[in-house]
């Protein structure tokens, strides 16, 4: 799940040097929850 956060932040930072801002928001958007839901499912793991 980490591998897809990095994945879109990249594709975030490369939208965004070629100047497509929504494009580039969403892609963001999109890596800041794929790294919410990899840091739960991290600590549960840990936890358990």
């Amino acid at each position: 799940m980490i591998e897809l956060a990095i994945a879109f932040a990249v594709l975030a930072l490369i939208a965004a040097i070629f100047g497509f801002g929504g494009i580039a928001s969403q892609f963001a958007g999109i890596a800041k929850i794929l790294l919410i839901i990899f840091v739960i499912l991290a600590i549960v793991a840990f936890v358990l």
